[in-house]
Parts: structure tokens; C-alpha cells; sequence
């Protein structure tokens, strides 16, 4: 009977071999994605709950299985919206992060701030230049505030 290759602990080679995958900027961009897939869902989810424009579209003159059906519906279709914007806002700052940091070889706020800066001016493109620069602005911002609270909150 051959040993269980999980019954030994990883040599060197392939704790350097896992370490260099984890912090690879293909792995970091798409767990990122899917970490901000998960949440936009469950946040998503917990809006539609308690929104009550999703009520509006609801006849409460079908019955009651009909109601439950297209209430599930659209909180379905909003958690499936969240999901998948929080899932191209991660992707894209955690890439664009990962990228620009490895390109400085350093590990800065000036990372942060430029990740951020280009996530928000990829989100608004498509509102011209001027919305792009404004995204560019404030999604800079909210990095730089994202950053100083981690750095000096503890």
C-alpha cells in the first residue's frame, strides 16, 4: 500500500512551487474575482430583501406560489448584477495592483493609489474622458483611505 502524498510535510521545491503560484498576479486577479463574485452575490441577495422596488414589480393579484416565483426572481437578478460587478472590480484592482507592484518592486501606497486610480477610470470609460478621470480620482481616494485605515487602525 503506497503512502497518502498528504501523510509527509511538502519539501522546499514544493513549498516554493505553491508560493510562487499564490502570489502570481493570474492567481491573485482571478480569486479576487471570485471572492468579489461571492460577496456582490450575498450582497446583492441582502438588498433585494430589503429593497422595496423589487416589491413594485410584483402582481398581488397573482397567487401566492406566482408572488414567491418572481420575488425569488428578481433577487436572483440583483444578486447575479452585484455578483458580477463586484466580482470586475476585484479582478481588475487586484490585477492591476499586483501588476503595477510587480513592475515598481515595491510595496507602497503609490501601488494602491494607481490600482485604484486605473480600476475607476476601466469602470467609467465608457461615460468619456471626463468620467473616466473622475472615477480615476475617486476610486484613488477611497484606495488611499482603504490603505491608511488598515495601516494605522490596529
Amino acid at each position: 500500500m503506497s503512502a497518502s502524498p498528504f501523510a509527509r510535510a511538502p519539501t522546499d521545491k514544493e513549498k516554493a512551487a505553491a508560493e510562487a503560484i499564490f502570489e502570481s498576479c493570474p492567481f491573485k486577479t482571478v480569486a479576487s474575482g471570485t471572492l468579489g463574485f461571492g460577496f456582490g452575490a450575498l450582497f446583492g441577495l441582502v438588498l433585494a430583501g430589503i429593497e422595496t422596488n423589487s416589491a413594485a414589480t410584483v402582481d398581488t393579484n397573482a397567487p401566492m406560489k406566482a408572488q414567491i416565483r418572481q420575488t425569488l426572481k428578481d433577487m436572483a437578478a440583483r444578486s447575479k448584477s452585484n455578483a458580477k460587478g463586484f466580482a470586475m472590480v476585484g479582478a481588475i484592482y487586484s490585477g492591476s495592483e499586483c501588476v503595477i507592484e510587480s513592475y515598481r518592486a515595491k510595496n507602497d501606497i503609490y501601488n494602491s493609489v494607481s490600482a485604484g486610480c486605473f480600476t475607476g477610470a476601466v469602470l467609467a470609460r465608457k461615460g468619456g474622458p471626463q468620467a473616466a478621470a473622475l472615477g480615476c480620482v475617486g476610486f484613488g481616494a477611497f484606495s488611499i483611505l482603504i490603505d491608511y485605515y488598515f495601516k494605522y487602525s490596529s
